[in-house]
């Protein structure tokens, strides 16, 4: 945090000199302190497990980098030789992006026991230190302008490395971290109880950081509205940051088993909104290619009809996704549910109560499957209780 606070301060510095290049990842860099905060919090309470450690010593390895690439801005670009050693803080730049990704792909692979999943992963292990190794080595050396740091360019680069670096870096870090999610898919098939839950917060999150990184490439790949692209920095910083933040819940255990609740509204709500906007521009569409064959003009009437549309379907559809989402992903739930509702309509008109004590036992052993079920009456009969083992 000391590290961050100082390379912000550098930036306000470097900002007060109009032609000088900015470091083109401090926004990110900076949030890395949400990262340390979820770290310690983990090394705090689940010392024994190395997530947490890892977070801290990623934050630390990002906000080196970030204080170092401002001080080597303000050193060499914004104020030359007002502070000592900024090609050597220049230096620290092109080095330490392995070892943030090193740290990352340990954090994955990791998670959420502290442990691999089984020692067929090891080959991932050894050959993310190799990455590490090879990566911070070659990239010391690499020639050509730092990365994010404009025009300034690595001290110590030797003529020739640059694409050695490039071919360590980038076909590496996309395999590395790809093949740590899959090994997280693979701990969530063979998982239960508090392990499942854990990694489905995980999962969840990192679905919405992978939406967010396909659209953060069509953006790249075309060309887009300045609105659109602003949008999607915005959504990826906030999955970025609540992927850390589920690391943290699930570790710490808070509330694991909300992460059903949020999944199924985020499919049914998502679902929703897809299907309304594709609703409301088709119908404005057909509407308005109707008044233009009708009139010879567009009228207005084509964007309320939508909107009527959209709001008399609103409460429908929602019912209808709703349902068709808890069958297709919530069976068991779901058929518990019917078998509840279906039993509070018969509880109404039963009057015999060995047919209910009957139907109470039946309801309990289909929705609980418990191991044992037994039901006891007073002898005045009148319901006393029941156990359930």
């Amino acid at each position: 945090m000391t590290l961050t606070a100082l390379g912000l301060l550098l930036l306000a510095l470097i900002l007060s000199h109009p032609n000088t290049h900015v470091y083109d990842y401090w926004f990110n860099n900076t949030l890395i302190v949400i990262d340390v905060t979820v770290g310690a919090i983990v090394a705090s309470r689940r010392p024994e497990n190395p997530i947490g450690w890892l977070l801290c010593l990623s934050g630390l390895a990002t906000s080196i980098s970030h204080f170092s690439a401002q001080y080597a801005i303000y050193a060499l670009s914004a104020r030359p030789d007002s502070l000592p050693a900024g090609e050597a803080f220049a230096w620290i730049v092109t080095w330490i992006l392995p070892i943030m990704i090193g740290l990352g792909v340990f954090t994955i692979l990791l998670f959420p026991t502290g442990r691999l999943p089984s020692r067929r992963w090891r080959w991932l292990g050894w050959l993310t230190i190799a990455f590490v190794f090879v990566g911070a080595i070659s990239g010391a050396v690499t020639s050509g302008p730092v990365d994010g740091l404009g025009p300034l360019r690595n001290p110590l680069g030797i003529v020739g490395f640059t694409s050695g670096f490039k071919a360590v870096l980038y076909p590496m870090a996309p395999f590395l971290f790809a093949a740590s999610a899959l090994s997280v898919f693979v701990r969530l098939r063979r998982a239960t109880g508090v392990e499942r839950q854990q990694i489905k917060w995980f999962a969840y999150t990192a679905a919405v950081l992978a939406i967010t990184v396909f659209l953060q490439i069509i953006t790249f790949a075309v060309e887009t509205p300045l609105w659109f692209e602003k949008a999607e920095f915005a959504v990826f910083t906030a999955a970025g940051t609540a992927n850390t933040i589920s690391i943290g819940i699930a570790i710490l255990r808070y509330r694991l088993y909300e992460i059903d609740t949020l999944i199924n509204r985020t499919l049914v709500y998502g679902s929703l909104t897809a299907t309304l906007v594709a609703l409301y521009f088709g119908g404005i569409v057909l509407l308005q290619g109707f008044f233009v064959a009708l009139t010879g003009e567009q009228s207005t009437l084509a964007v309320v009809a939508s909107t009527l549309l959209i709001a008399a379907l609103f409460n429908p559809l929602r019912r209808r996704i709703q349902s068709f989402i808890d069958r297709r992903f919530y069976r068991r739930k779901y058929d518990a549910r019917k078998t509840l509702e279906a039993f509070s309509a018969k509880l109404r008109n039963e009057t015999d109560l060995d047919a209910l004590g009957d139907d109470l036992v039946g309801v309990v052993r289909e929705t609980m499957q418990p191991a044992h079920v037994s039901l006891w009456l007073r002898p005045e009969k009148t319901l006393k209780g029941a156990q359930i083992d």
